[in-house]
């Protein structure tokens, strides 16, 4: 008998707007039934129309939040998101070496919605050799993947061949998400050891985006956490986020890209 939820761990920056970040991952481990726990790796001044400042924690007390928690309450699944410099992607490295966690999830957080660059330009090959061959699953919108394989990513059509490219570069697997494709219809294409599934979905017209990828990768952790296959928690994580872009499309909060709805399916 099971007798704790669902544990999974945000390894990832603030946002003090509540949108995105260490905020989004814990509104959706909440709704999706598990326990949400972080590890802080900066915090950042930000609201819906862009980020002020960006503070990062000295990498030793990001390791001592990580220790902390595994060591007391344990982890089953892992999600990270914004590493801002090469030290602390060295320290989730012997982190997850150190205390052998499984179920990790990266969603390499690059520039936040708003345009707004959040990493240093030498933390992105130290994401690559430290981090890619470490997680089941990387998750980059487009422009973060295309500036991993070298190239600009515009078409459905090149979604597997850059998939393949991540691949050759490390990653175990790896989820390419379409929003921000051009048309009506939009294509996201998970590739790992077993294959290749794509989902084809239709836009959903709302100015509510920030904190879409932050989400996604959280529901994907909890999904793995519950012990879903890769393939199966990425759909139920792509059902999460698309509900809970359409709950909030008539939200107006901020002036900028306005958060989800995250709280949808408590309200069943």
């Amino acid at each position: 008998m099971t007798l704790h939820p669902p544990r999974v761990l945000s390894i990832a920056g603030s946002d003090s707007g509540g949108g995105a970040g260490i905020q989004a991952d814990l509104k959706t481990m909440a709704a999706l039934g598990c326990y949400g726990m972080t590890a802080i790796t900066a915090i950042t001044a930000q609201n819906t129309q862009g980020v002020r400042a960006i503070q990062g924690l000295p990498p030793a007390l990001l390791e001592q939040q990580i220790d902390a928690v595994v060591e007391d309450i344990g982890v089953d699944a892992v999600k990270i998101g914004m590493l801002h410099d090469p030290d602390v992607v060295r320290t989730v490295a012997r982190a997850i070496d150190r205390h052998r966690l499984q179920r990790v999830v990266l969603d390499p957080v690059m520039v936040a919605t708003s345009g707004d660059r959040l990493i240093a330009q030498e933390t992105v090959a130290v994401l690559v050799a430290e981090l890619f061959p470490r997680v089941a699953v990387i998750t980059p919108n487009l422009d973060e993947a295309g500036w991993f394989v070298g190239h600009a990513i515009t078409t459905a059509d090149a979604l597997e061949g850059s998939a393949r490219a991540l691949r050759a570069l490390g990653a175990r697997g790896v989820l390419l998400k379409g929003g921000h494709l051009s048309g009506p219809v939009l294509t996201d294409l998970l590739l790992d050891d077993a294959g290749v599934a794509r989902w084809d979905g239709d836009r959903i017209d709302t100015p509510n985006t920030h904190g879409t990828g932050c989400t996604l990768s959280s529901a994907i952790a909890c999904g793995l956490a519950r012990g879903l296959a890769l393939v199966d928690a990425v759909a139920q994580a792509r059902d999460y986020v698309r509900a809970a872009l359409q709950a909030s499309a008539q939200w107006r909060l901020g002036r900028g890209h306005g958060p989800l709805d995250h709280g949808w399916a408590q309200r069943g």
